[in-house]
């Protein structure tokens, strides 16, 4: 029971690398300062995931991006 734990934490974990990888990528392609600055600064990058960054999958990959890495945390240490 504890390697599916490990295995699925681990899966939501590199989900949610992936999609802010994505994220990421979208902002320097708008412009390098947005990029850099959601780079820099956690909180910008979430107000342009909510709010600027378009994608046909968009709620998909902001909900793997923000909840993929807690719920892997929450499910290694639980």
């Amino acid at each position: 029971m504890e390697l599916i734990k490990l295995v699925l934490s681990v899966v939501l974990g590199l989900a949610s690398l992936v999609c802010c990888i994505i994220i990421l990528i979208d902002a320097f392609q708008e412009a390098v300062w947005k990029g850099i600055v959601a780079l820099l600064c956690g909180l910008y990058l979430l107000y342009y995931a909510l709010f600027e960054f378009e994608h046909d999958n968009k709620w998909l990959i902001v909900i793997l991006a923000l909840l993929g890495g807690g719920l892997g945390a929450i499910l290694r240490l639980g």
